[in-house]
């Protein structure tokens, strides 16, 4: 197999209300300093993993600089991380390179260097085609901003494109929200990726929803009922106008879809840089996980690893949890040819068939559309300290 490679790169401009990743406003110093601690990471990664006795595969196939939003990235900066990954990897000269990009914050010069830099896959955060829903959020572009991006991407050589939706915006409804899912239609894109809102106390706006407060337009985000029901909606619409959807929260036409993020979902082994990134590397004895801090000032000062060893039934899990991610689902045959499967998870199969939230058609079970909107619920329940069954 090859590897996939991931660069975090927690900067942005402003964080938005809804965002509960590592990632913040800092320094151009900041910047800096961490560009050297990425840098440096990745000259000892095969140091790294032989400690672990791991073997990275010789050939990478995808890389990935997420965020935050690495395009607010100094160029000679980007330079320097894309300088270091093919100093000290083989990248395959087809690989798949996608850079995270926020509408508004692109310049001239940096879509100038994409090619040269080898990106050609770029997903812009544009969560919603409605200015208001947008600047609700924090978000700091405007509908026609977006287009003019994407026009801009496209006259340098870049079709290979995600939008971002976000079902749950404050002041979203179903007529706002059919009007986004029709003009990312008119784009003509490839992909799109389309999230609800998530509602936890690691963003500001999920703190004062979970509050019952109105700051950060609170009072005005939708329901659950409704935003299952604009969820449901981009399902239909999506696949109505050529672009299905192959996994939970994204959607592609034909040989489009994310080879990097299907290597997460296939437990291919991948390899994560910068802050809060992980790591799933190959053993003989099986496939572990590396990561590091959240925390950006600890990560500067202190580098290191976790190390976590998964067990064969951690393993088994994990094939759960994310095979079921995808629309193709998972087989069961070859899953219990790899290992033996927990009685409690041949249970929760069957309990979940009988509820409806999984189907199955010969060896293989996916989940049903119900299904996807209850996954959290369905994938705890093949986890050993989970109740093998969902309320229905």
């Amino acid at each position: 197999m090859s590897l996939g490679i991931y660069i975090s790169v927690p900067f942005c401009r402003a964080k938005c209300s809804y965002c509960n990743f590592a990632s913040g406003v800092f320094s151009a110093g900041k910047m800096e300093r961490y560009v050297d601690r990425v840098v440096a990471d990745i000259a000892a990664a095969r140091v790294l993993a032989a400690e672990h006795n791991a073997e990275l595969p010789p050939t990478a196939d995808t890389i990935y600089l997420g965020g935050g939003t690495p395009s607010i990235l100094e160029i000679p900066l980007l330079e320097r991380l894309f300088h270091a990954v093919r100093a000290n990897f083989d990248v395959a000269p087809t690989a798949e390179v996608t850079m995270e990009c926020a509408p508004g914050q692109i310049s001239d010069a940096l879509i100038a260097a994409l090619p040269g830099l080898g990106v050609n896959r770029v997903s812009l955060g544009m969560q919603s085609f409605i200015d208001q829903e947008a600047r609700a959020v924090g978000r700091m572009h405007t509908a026609e901003v977006t287009l003019n991006d994407l026009a801009r991407l496209r006259a340098a050589g870049i079709g290979n494109i995600n939008l971002d939706l976000i079902a749950g915006l404050p002041h979203q409804n179903a007529e706002s929200w059919n009007e986004s899912l029709e003009r990312v239609i008119a784009t003509g894109v490839p992909h799109v990726s389309v999230y609800m809102l998530e509602v936890d106390d690691d963003s500001r706006l999920g703190r004062e929803l979970i509050a019952g407060g109105t700051r950060y337009h609170a009072h005005h985000v939708p329901d659950d009922d409704l935003i299952a029901d604009l969820y449901a909606s981009a399902c239909e619409k999506l696949a109505a106008a050529g672009i299905p959807q192959y996994e939970i929260s994204n959607f592609a036409r034909a040989g489009m879809e994310s080879v990097h993020n299907l290597k997460y979902w296939t437990r291919q082994p991948y390899i994560g840089f910068g802050l809060d990134a992980h790591s799933m590397l190959c053993t003989a004895a099986g496939a572990p996980r590396i990561s590091t801090t959240d925390d950006l000032e600890q990560f500067l000062a202190a580098p290191g690893h976790a190390f976590t060893a998964v067990s064969p039934q951690q393993a088994t899990e994990e094939e759960f949890f994310l095979g079921l991610r995808l629309n193709r689902g998972i087989d069961l045959e070859t899953v219990q040819n790899r290992r033996t499967m927990e009685p409690f998870q041949l249970e929760a199969v069957a309990q979940l068939l009988r509820d409806g939230l999984l189907e199955q058609v010969g060896t293989r079970i996916r989940l049903t559309p119900r299904g996807r909107l209850l996954s959290n619920d369905v994938f705890g329940c093949f986890l050993s300290h989970q109740p093998a069954s969902v309320a229905v």
